[in-house]
């Protein structure tokens, strides 16, 4: 027996409102979708959501019957493009589940009729359906798509190399890379996987270097400390040099430069590190001993400071004061013969490179700031008078000679803003290469601008010569610049040990070459790539792969595009649609193009960490997409506001056309990509396989509620190895120190930090006290868009297990 109810309750004709609105956002999003080739689901589950609607304001039982259908047709539809990816699956249903949930409940199911009722065929299907999603999320949550599980063997753990130890010190950590070679290794062995969860803070610093008023967007804590001695240094974003007690953390000396703040400083604010040079280690002039010389007279260990003003000083490790037999009473003016417009424009972020004789060093030139812009020139000076030795300009490569008065380099040419890495045994320097500036618009560039571009260059120490190069994007129109340091180590090879360099790149190739000669020793293979631009420019036909390789395996797809719900995922797939995309190296065009991996890279300036005893390198993959999308200058409304940072409207200064970029993002500020967009992942170098592989970082700082969704982030901060079979790593959008197990990439500890940790951390024992300490950097990105700070922070273990 029915019961007639009467009028229609509230809360139906609210649900109906509820389903209306949805059902048209989805029909008039999903017809566009559909007219731009995209699926028809989102037009079909539109129009079905508008009926149930019209069902519903009429107290039609067919709303239920026909909503419980459009949810079982999207589940379907679900695990067709996706099969069981969590984070696929869950917001495609999301919605849906909510709304279901909502007309199942007893006191609204029951009046979505003329006459009371509930327990019905239509009830049963809807809460079959939901009983189908709850179980497809259940399950989803157990598979893992993306991860690599595997482990290295107990012997390749154990069995530490001598000559991968050899020549170090597990109290030092003197390089930004760690050592001479770049590779993030320490021999410190305190610190396992045993007891890495007991570490606590030791000591925490404040630099007191903010942002000021007239500083960029991208103000960055980027530095590595150095550790000499019993002292950590470190530089901050306006280039302070501060000196630190490595046991207590208390200041013991500060250096401030006063940079000039008046310059515009169009991009950047930030200091890497800084570099040391021992004179002690070597003989002196008059000695025939062929022993280090141990007097230590003043300035004989110095530190060498790059600042943001485009000068170089050298100071006393001792006191921080400069060194007045260096240059200009300590200063080297970088400025010099770079022509107009150098200040603001040209900046040494990174450290030097020292070797016993030179101090070498180049700088960033502001990406897509004028088609006249200051050159990319490499200058070696000599390391106790400031004087310069050499230098290389990619514009006139063979001149090396220092440039006689009243001479320039050769405007606009490919820049290294990274950190190089020498072999003084082979007397090479290795110079990773960007493009030249505008990065989209390569028409004007010369034969020797195009030889050198994203090049790794391995130079002659000597004389600045180049021995040898190797190009890793031709005519690069999507600022795939080199970023990062490149790392030597001596591979395990069947024929024996060979010496080897590592560059990683923005696109996620490892190439792993002969340092001697610059030959490939994993195979690079020359590919066929999307051809044409719209705007007059032109594309290599083909560029170079290497069989190690982190870029993306596979093209982006539209079903691949992101959302929290499925109408931001509508809208990202109606991006997707209206974009160029081709797959990789696809050229920016007018229309706007999706580049992917986008500018900030699969790998960036963090670089790698190579432990070359156990021969196994650790890195951090990110994968996000950007837009690319170039502008006629005539186009475009003089008054609106350009520059301030690597994203948004470039000028391109002199060039026809403006570029825009920006990361692909949803209307709710989420990538329109599925995640997940940051792992971390170990390969084995005598395969050259990969061995491990997972995901990295939660959304703790960066989601609704701080709630810590395991979804992979990308990080922007480097790893470190150690003896001990531990790796360090910050970087990621949650601000953590994180500590992994090397034999597997399990996590295994996580330290809360107070900003953003944009930077590599370092580890060295201490001489007084035998502890093992970890240091990071917390102080924050601008253009990552993390918390800024000032932090210094150190860890150790809980426990003194040092005896």
């Amino acid at each position: 027996m029915s019961i007639d109810y009467g009028p229609r309750p509230l809360r139906i004709t609210l649900t109906a409102v509820v389903v209306l609105v949805l059902g048209a956002l989805m029909a008039g999003g999903g017809a566009y979708l559909a007219v731009l080739g995209g699926s028809w689901y989102y037009l079909l589950a539109g129009i079905g959501l508008l009926v149930v609607a019209g069902l519903l304001f009429a107290r039609r039982r067919a709303a239920i019957w026909l909503y419980a259908a459009l949810l079982l047709a999207t589940l379907a539809w679900t695990l067709y493009e996706v099969r069981f990816d969590w984070w696929q699956l869950a917001p495609r249903i999301d919605l849906w589940c909510i709304l279901g949930l909502w007309l199942i409940l007893p006191f609204v199911n029951r009046y979505v009729s003329d006459r009371l009722v509930w327990r019905d065929g239509a009830s049963g299907l809807l809460g079959l359906g939901l009983l189908a999603g709850a179980l497809m999320a259940g399950y989803s949550l157990t598979q893992d798509y993306h991860s690599i599980d595997g482990q290295f063997s107990d012997a390749q753990m154990q069995g530490l190399d001598p000559q991968g130890q050899a020549g170090r010190s597990n109290s030092e950590w003197p390089s930004y890379g760690g050592s001479e070679q770049g590779d993030r290794y320490s021999t410190a062995d305190l610190i396992t996987p045993e007891n890495v969860g007991t570490l606590t803070k030791a000591w925490e610093y404040h630099t007191g270097d903010l942002p000021g008023p007239n500083d960029p967007g991208e103000f960055t804590y980027e530095v590595t400390p150095l550790k000499v001695g019993n002292s950590l240094f470190i530089c901050t974003p306006h280039s302070i040099a501060i000196a630190l007690d490595a046991d207590t953390g208390e200041e013991r000396w500060r250096f401030d430069p006063s940079i000039n703040r008046d310059a515009e400083y169009y991009q950047h604010m930030t200091c890497r590190g800084l570099a040391f040079h021992d004179g002690t280690r070597y003989p002196s002039p008059g000695s025939t001993s062929g022993q280090p010389d141990q007097s230590a007279a003043r300035c004989e260990r110095r530190l060498f400071l790059p600042t943001n003003d485009a000068t170089l000083i050298a100071l006393d490790v001792e006191d921080g004061k400069p060194c007045e037999d260096f240059g200009n009473a300590g200063v080297v003016d970088l400025k010099l013969r770079l022509g107009e417009g150098a200040l603001g424009v040209y900046l040494p972020t990174s450290p030097p490179v020292v070797t016993e004789k030179l101090v070498i060093i180049g700088g960033s030139v502001t990406d897509n700031g004028a088609v006249d812009s200051p050159g990319g020139v490499i200058r070696a000076y000599d390391v106790k008078t400031g004087r310069l030795v050499w230098n290389f300009d990619p514009g006139n490569p063979d001149a090396t000679e220092p440039l006689p008065p009243g001479e320039t380099y050769v405007r606009s040419t490919p820049n290294s803003w990274t950190v190089a890495t020498a072999d003084e045994a082979l007397g090479l320097v290795y110079i990773p290469s960007g493009n030249q500036t505008p990065d989209q618009w390569a028409i004007d560039r010369s034969a020797q601008a195009e030889r050198f571009t994203d090049t790794l260059i391995a130079l002659d120490l000597a004389t600045g010569k180049v021995r040898w190069e190797f190009q890793t994007v031709h005519h690069d129109l999507w600022d795939r610049d080199l970023p990062s340091q490149p790392t030597l180590v001596d591979i395990d090879r069947p024929e024996g040990k060979v010496p080897a360099i590592i560059q990683a790149t923005k696109r996620g190739d490892l190439y792993v070459l002969d340092r001697r000669t610059g030959e490939p020793i994993v195979p690079v293979t020359e590919v066929p790539v999307p051809q044409g631009t719209d705007y007059g420019d032109f594309t290599a036909p083909t560029q170079p792969v290497s069989a190690l390789t982190y870029a993306p395996q596979e093209p982006l797809y539209e079903k691949d595009m992101w959302g929290g719900t499925p109408l931001d995922q509508m809208m990202c797939r109606i991006q997707f649609r209206k974009l160029r995309y081709e797959g990789d190296f696809t050229p920016p065009s007018e229309k706007g193009s999706l580049i992917y991996p986008g500018n900030v890279g699969t790998f960036n300036w963090p670089s790698v960490a190579v432990d070359p005893s156990r021969q196994l390198l650790f890195g951090a993959p990110n994968y996000l997409a950007f837009v690319s999308k170039m502008y006629k200058r005539s186009e475009v409304d003089p008054n609106e506001r350009t520059g301030g940072g690597e994203t948004g409207l470039q000028p391109n200064l002199g060039a026809p056309y403006m570029v825009s970029l920006k990361p692909l993002l949803s209307v709710l500020g989420l990538p329109c990509q599925s995640p997940p967009w940051g792992y971390v992942t170990a390969v084995d170098l005598r395969t050259m396989k990969k061995v491990w592989m997972h995901k990295n970082g939660t959304s703790r700082d960066s989601a609704p509620l701080g709630i810590p969704f395991p979804v992979g982030t990308p990080a922007l901060g480097g790893p470190i190895v150690t003896a001990g079979g531990v790796a360090f790593m910050s970087g990621t959008l949650d601000y953590y120190l994180r500590a992994y197990d090397l034999q597997t990439g399990k996590q295994l500890w996580k330290g809360r930090l107070p900003a953003g940790g944009q930077a590599t951390p370092m580890t060295y024992v201490s001489e007084q006290t035998g502890k093992q300490y970890v240091v990071q950097v917390a102080g924050g990105h601008g253009s990552f868009g993390t918390k800024i700070g000032d932090s210094v922070i150190a860890w150790t273990l809980e426990q003194d297990d040092a005896n």
